[in-house]
C-alpha cells in the first residue's frame, strides 16, 4: 500500500490504523473513502480516444468533426458524390493527404468516379490493411492486372475482406471441390460473390444436396462449379430442391435429371415460378403431349428457360404458312426435336428448299419433316451426297424416300455404302427402313438369314418380316 494512504487510514479510526499495522485486508466500507483529491473527482471524462487504423493522428471531437466535413468536400470536389449518405457512417481518414493517396490508387486501378459513387466505402480500405494485401492475392489466384478493376467493380465488397480469414478459406474450399487451379480465376471472375459466401454455409448444403440426394456425381462437382459457379450460392430449400421436385414430378427420373445437371448445370438458375412453370404450360397448350414432355426435356434441357410461348407461336405461324404443316403436325415435330423452337427461319428454309428442288411436293416435304425433322439440322453439301448415291446406285423409286425420309440422316461413308455393298453382293431387296435401321450385328445376322432362305429367288425384305 502507498505511504500516504496508510498515513491518511492512521487519521480515521484506530481499527483502520490496526489493519494497516498488521498489512491485512481492509474493510470493505474503508476502501470507499473521498478520493484523495476532490479536482480529480469534478473533471471532466477524457476526450481524446484511441486512434484507429484509418486515423493519422490522434483528433479530438471537434478536429473529429471538421476533418470530415473538409474529407467530404474534397470527395465532392473530385466528382465522388455520395447520395444516400453512406459515407456518414464510415469512419474516414483525417489527413486528406491520405485520403488522395487512396483515390489516386483506385483510379490507376481502372475505377472511375461513378463507381466510387456506387459504392463508395471503397475509400475507407486502407491501402496497406486492406487493398493492397486482397489486390496482391487475387494477383496470386491468376486474376490478371487488367482485370482487376472489373472484378472489384463487380464486387467491391471484396477489398474490405482479410485474405487469412474470408478469401484463403474460400479459395480453399473450391479445391476441395475439385476446381482445378488454373480455373479458380474464372471461378472467380465469372462469380466474384463466391468470396463473400461461407465453406461451411450455402455451399456445403447445395452441393450436398446435389450429390447425396439428386445423384450427382461427386467427380462432376468441380467442372459444374467451373462453368455455373452461381449454384453455389443457391438455397436447397427455396430453389434447388423445389426445381428438382417438379421436373421429377413431369416424369423425368432423377437420374437422368442428375445427368442433364452434371452436364447442364445452368438450369439450376431458373426461375420455378417465373420460367419454368410457364414454359410446361406453354408446350402442353401447344398441343405437347404430357406424357412426351420427360423426353422433350431430356433432350433439350434448355428449352425450361427460353421465352418458350413467344418462340412457339413465331415458329407454328411460320410452319403452317411456308411448310404447310398445320398445328398439329408442328407439335409432333417438336416432340422429335426440341430444338426445332429455337432454329432460324433461314437455316429451316435451305434443306426445304432442297428437296423442293428434287420435285418432291410441298405436302410431301411436311410430312417429310413431321416424320424426320432432324432433316432440318443437316447440311445441303451432305444431302446432295446422299441424295445422288439414292438414285444413282440405290436406283429406288422416290416414294421409298418419302416413306424413309430418315435415310437423310445416316452417315453415306460409314452406314449407307457399307451396307449397300453387302446387300448387293447376296441379291438381297428389301426395303430402305430394314437396310438401314438397325445395328450392324442385326445386319450381318438378318442379311445371312435371308441368304439361307432357299425360296429366295427374289427376297423382298422388310423390316416387318425379319
Amino acid at each position: 500500500m502507498l505511504p500516504l494512504a496508510r498515513a491518511a487510514l492512521r487519521r480515521l479510526s484506530p481499527a483502520a490504523s490496526s489493519a494497516v499495522a498488521s498489512d491485512g485486508p481492509l474493510p470493505v466500507r474503508l476502501l470507499l473513502v473521498a478520493p484523495l483529491s476532490s479536482k480529480s473527482a469534478a473533471a471532466a471524462p477524457p476526450e481524446y480516444q484511441m486512434p484507429s487504423v484509418t486515423w493519422g493522428v490522434i483528433q479530438g471531437r471537434k478536429e473529429r468533426l471538421v476533418s470530415r466535413v473538409l474529407a467530404l468536400d474534397f470527395l465532392r470536389s473530385a466528382g465522388v458524390s455520395d447520395p444516400a449518405g453512406e459515407l456518414e457512417a464510415v469512419e474516414l481518414p483525417s489527413s486528406l493527404d491520405v485520403l488522395q493517396e487512396r483515390l489516386d490508387f483506385l483510379l490507376r486501378l481502372g475505377l472511375s468516379t461513378d463507381d466510387l459513387s456506387a459504392y463508395p466505402f471503397l475509400l475507407a480500405c486502407s491501402l496497406r490493411k486492406n487493398i493492397i494485401p486482397v489486390l496482391s492475392y487475387l494477383e496470386k489466384l491468376g486474376v490478371t492486372r487488367a482485370r482487376l478493376a472489373a472484378f472489384v467493380r463487380a464486387y467491391p465488397a471484396c477489398l474490405h475482406a482479410s485474405v487469412a480469414v474470408d478469401l484463403a478459406p474460400i479459395v480453399k474450399a473450391l479445391r476441395g471441390l475439385d476446381v482445378d487451379r488454373e480455373d479458380i480465376p474464372r471461378v472467380l471472375e465469372r462469380y466474384p460473390d463466391v468470396l463473400g459466401l461461407k465453406p461451411d454455409g450455402t455451399i456445403s448444403t447445395s452441393v450436398a444436396y446435389l450429390v447425396g440426394i439428386v445423384g450427382v456425381a461427386p467427380r462432376d462437382i468441380g467442372p459444374m462449379v467451373t462453368h455455373y459457379p452461381f449454384f453455389l450460392s443457391m438455397r436447397v430449400g427455396t430453389t434447388i430442391k423445389p426445381l428438382c421436385d417438379y421436373i421429377t414430378s413431369l416424369g423425368l427420373p432423377m437420374r437422368i435429371l442428375a445427368r442433364i445437371i452434371e452436364k447442364r448445370p445452368y438450369i439450376l438458375g431458373y426461375d420455378l415460378e417465373e420460367i419454368v412453370k410457364p414454359n410446361v404450360e406453354a408446350l402442353l397448350s401447344f398441343g405437347i403431349r404430357k406424357e412426351v414432355l420427360p423426353l422433350v426435356i431430356a433432350q433439350y434441357p434448355s428449352i425450361l428457360g427460353l421465352p418458350l410461348k413467344v418462340k412457339l407461336a413465331a415458329q407454328q405461324y411460320f410452319f403452317n404458312l411456308k411448310l404447310k404443316i398445320d398445328p398439329d403436325g408442328f407439335a409432333r415435330a417438336v416432340e422429335k426435336l426440341p430444338q426445332l423452337v429455337s432454329l432460324h427461319q433461314n437455316v429451316i428454309l435451305k434443306p426445304v428448299e432442297f428437296l423442293r428442288g428434287r420435285g418432291i411436293t410441298d405436302e410431301d416435304v411436311g410430312r417429310m419433316l413431321v416424320r424426320c425433322p432432324q432433316i432440318l439440322l443437316l447440311r445441303n453439301e451432305l444431302m446432295k451426297n446422299s441424295f445422288y448415291f439414292f438414285k444413282s446406285e440405290l436406283k429406288r423409286p422416290i416414294s421409298e424416300l418419302l416413306e424413309f425420309p430418315e435415310y437423310f440422316t445416316y452417315s453415306l461413308e460409314s452406314r449407307i455404302k457399307p451396307r449397300y455393298m453387302r446387300v448387293a453382293s447376296k441379291g438381297i431387296r428389301c426395303s430402305l427402313d430394314w437396310f438401314l435401321n438397325c445395328s450392324d450385328q442385326s445386319h450381318a445376322l438378318n442379311s445371312d438369314l435371308v441368304e439361307d432362305n432357299p425360296k429366295g429367288l427374289s427376297r423382298c425384305v422388310s423390316a416387318s418380316t425379319v
